[in-house]
C-alpha cells in the first residue's frame, strides 16, 4: 500500500473536532435545543487542560463531563472551550482544548464521535481495542448538582433508566473505553480508525 503523505487520518480527525466546536458554540449562544445534551470525555493530562488539583487527583487520566442542565458560562474558542460545572456540590471551572477531547456523545439522537491519538494508534496497529460502553450506559451516568445557570433554559430531558444514579450528586465518570460500531439506539458510531492507514 502506498504511503499516505496527505495524512487523511489527521484531516478527518480535525474536521470531526470542528463538528464538536460548532455544536458547542451553538449551545453557548442559544442553549441546548430540544432534548440534546452532551457527554464529553477528555484526557485530563493533555497539554492545555485546566482543572483543579482536586479533580486532577481524582481523575489523573481522563474524565467525562455532562453538559445538560447544570452547567454555566460555556465559552467556546477556536481551539478550546471553558465551562462551569459542579462536582460534589463544589463549583469548578474547566478549560479543555478540543485536541484533548477523546469522545463526544449526544445520547438523545444518538450521535457518538470518538477520537484517538493517531501516533499511539499507529504504533499499536493490529491491537484490538477493548469493548466500550454503549451510549445507553453513558446516559445512566449521574447528573450534576444544581448550581446557578446562565445558559438559556431547555426542557427537562427524560429520566435516565437508573433513577438512583440520577439522584446522586454528580461526579465525573471515568469514561468507557471506545464505543462499539452500533449504539444501543441503533445510531452509527464514527470510528476514525476506518480512515487510518493499515
Amino acid at each position: 500500500m502506498a504511503a499516505d503523505h496527505i495524512r487523511y487520518d489527521l484531516l478527518v480527525q480535525e474536521a470531526l473536532r470542528g463538528v464538536v466546536r460548532t455544536v458547542l458554540s451553538d449551545a453557548a449562544k442559544n442553549g441546548l435545543p430540544g432534548d440534546h445534551h452532551f457527554f464529553v470525555t477528555f484526557d485530563t493530562g493533555a497539554e492545555g487542560v485546566r482543572l483543579s488539583q482536586r479533580m486532577r487527583a481524582q481523575y489523573p487520566k481522563e474524565m467525562t463531563i455532562i453538559l445538560q442542565h447544570q452547567f454555566w458560562d460555556l465559552v467556546v474558542g477556536e481551539d478550546s472551550f471553558e465551562v462551569g460545572l459542579s462536582f460534589g456540590g463544589v463549583p469548578e471551572r474547566l478549560s479543555i482544548p478540543l485536541a484533548a477531547v477523546k469522545r463526544f456523545v449526544d445520547p438523545s439522537v444518538p450521535f457518538d464521535l470518538q477520537f484517538e491519538q493517531i501516533e499511539m494508534a499507529t504504533a499499536e496497529a493490529g491491537a484490538k481495542p477493548d469493548a466500550p460502553k454503549k451510549i445507553s450506559e453513558l446516559a445512566e451516568a449521574p447528573t450534576q448538582a444544581k448550581p446557578r445557570r446562565t445558559t438559556p433554559a431547555v426542557p427537562a430531558a427524560p429520566m435516565p433508566a437508573n433513577p438512583e444514579a440520577a439522584a446522586s450528586e454528580n461526579q465525573a465518570e471515568t469514561p468507557p473505553d471506545r464505543p462499539t460500531d452500533k449504539s444501543a439506539g441503533g445510531g452509527e458510531v464514527v470510528r476514525l480508525d476506518r480512515f487510518r492507514k493499515k
